[in-house]
């Protein structure tokens, strides 16, 4: 895990979150081939048991969340593509953008960051959407999404 950086282990740990639906802190080896599919690599079944038998050492069927990225670290590279994340995050954005206006509304935004950290406190989300919507219009276009995913 040493190899990963602050932000990968922040994605690896939502994706883990999004699919440890119980909220036991593992998920299902069945999920493994989705994931990586998400990801952009499809591997065929021998493969894949393959890779599931490495990292499920003790066989439960089971990945923790350290095994979950042992798994995934093999698969992130270095090189981020940034156009595939941008591709990606136009997505996200046009699944949110339901009416196709080119904006989602603060409360949207809201939604998505507790989806994502479901810690998060009102006022520290009052915080952020205020530092977002610098305009107070009440909504986000693409390029604020963009800005506020990324970091840039």
């Amino acid at each position: 895990m040493e190899e990963l950086d602050k932000s990968q282990l922040q994605l690896l740990k939502n994706a883990f979150d999004a699919f440890d639906h119980e909220k036991k802190g593992v998920i299902s080896t069945d999920m493994i081939g989705t994931i990586l599919e998400m990801l952009g690599h499809e591997l065929d079944d021998d493969t894949l048991n393959e890779i599931i038998t490495e990292v499920d050492s003790d066989g439960s069927g089971e990945l923790e969340f350290s095994e979950f990225c042992s798994l995934a670290s093999k698969f992130l590279t270095e090189e981020v593509d940034d156009e595939a994340m941008v591709q990606e995050l136009k997505e996200a954005f046009r699944l949110y953008d339901k009416e196709g206006n080119g904006y989602i509304t603060t409360d949207v935004l809201k939604e998505i960051f507790k989806e994502l950290d479901n810690t998060i406190t009102s006022e520290d989300l009052d915080t952020m959407i205020e530092e977002i919507d610098s305009d107070g219009s009440g909504t986000v276009d693409f390029d604020e999404f963009l800005e506020v995913m990324t970091g840039e």
